[in-house]
């Protein structure tokens, strides 16, 4: 494990170091640390993979979710978030689940052409697909890549159902074609929101949108006739967890109409980055978070138990659970997201886009 020299910090960020990887043979190490002329682990610069995959629409069978579809025009994320569920998959493409996961981005460009695909198999059922459901469809290569963009072209052509979750105002770019698809209530989009004080997101989501961007990009899409909500998540004692009410009320007043909400769970690598980044950034209060973090899992802060692994347990999670609970029934009362439409799909018989 590689991490930053005494007193340096990465800034723009998450992770500060680059964890070993368990389908590596060989791995860099630093056992012998005083006969290095230079650190191993410099301040990364972003570098682009280009990927031709054969499939892009992915089944989810997940408890926790129920079934649904996802895709992912992204591997890795600039964007940062040091608890982000999705380091732990870059592992498989041979990169680390810290710094490599935000800097050594994988780019599939023939994505939209693999979605066409996929829904004019005859034997395909119209269900909404989720973009993205690991990494953030609206990460900062998606300005250059366009990506994104052709993939809604595809779903606004066939009249096929989508969901979207983003951290980015980017989306607003697409505001003309999200529009295009809300009028036949094709489209459900959740914009995540973890705190509004921008000290934390600063260290915790580098790269992201602020907070008021995120909000404000809520009330474009709602003025804009497009459904969306938000998600509060990931929920992490001791340090933002007593912001529930005022997310929910500020996500309220921009035009909200639902709200989710998960908490925090640290698997594999996760743990390592996610500890080092605490004690880094809050060594007053490390113990008091990574206690109440452990105590969601049955004592540990990785979690694969389905039912509680995105829920927690134990009375501070109950409490979590009713102060979110509260407060949606205070503000978002008797809104909610309009029912998908899935009779518009257009079934084959179309030219390509491409």
């Amino acid at each position: 494990m590689d991490e930053a020299k005494e007193g340096e910090y990465f800034k723009g960020r998450g992770a500060q170091l680059r964890t070993s990887n368990k389908f590596l043979k060989e791995q860099y190490v630093t056992d012998h640390i005083e006969g290095l002329d230079e650190p191993l682990l410099a301040a990364p610069q972003t570098q682009v993979f280009h990927e031709q995959p054969k499939t892009i629409v992915n089944k989810v069978t997940s408890p926790d979710l129920g079934m649904m579809y996802s895709m992912n025009p992204y591997q890795g994320c600039e964007h940062g978030c040091i608890y982000c569920y999705a380091r732990n998959t870059h592992e498989y493409w041979g990169f680390s689940a810290g710094t490599d996961f935000e800097s050594k981005i994988i780019v599939k460009e023939n994505a939209p052409q693999l979605l066409e695909k996929f829904i004019l198999n005859p034997n395909w059922q119209p269900v909404p697909i989720s973009v993205s459901g690991n990494t953030d469809c609206y990460q900062p290569l998606e300005r250059k890549f366009e990506i994104t963009r052709n993939i809604l072209k595809v779903f606004a052509r066939y009249r096929h159902p989508l969901g979207m979750i983003t951290k980015n105002g980017l989306i607003l770019r697409d505001l003309d074609l999200l529009k295009d698809l809300a009028q036949d209530n094709l489209v459900h989009v959740y914009i995540s929101i973890t705190t509004l004080n921008e000290d934390l997101r600063r260290v915790m989501e580098p790269r992201t949108a602020s907070g008021i961007k995120r909000l404000k990009t809520v009330e474009a899409l709602a003025k804009a006739g497009v459904p969306v909500g938000i998600m509060n998540a990931p929920i992490i004692p001791g340090l933002n967890h007593h912001e529930i009410p005022t997310i929910i009320k500020e996500a309220a007043d921009h035009g909200a109409l639902n709200a989710g909400m998960t908490v925090v769970r640290l698997n594999g690598s996760i743990g390592k980055i996610f500890e080092d980044w605490l004690r880094k950034n809050f060594p007053d209060r490390f113990e008091k978070v990574w206690n109440q973090i452990c105590s969601f899992h049955g004592g540990n802060v990785n979690d694969s138990q389905f039912g509680r692994r995105m829920s927690g347990e134990g009375n501070f999670a109950d409490a979590i659970h009713q102060l979110f609970n509260v407060a949606k029934k205070k503000h978002m009362g008797g809104r909610k997201m309009p029912a998908i439409d899935l009779t518009k799909f257009r079934k084959g018989g179309n030219l390509s886009l491409f």
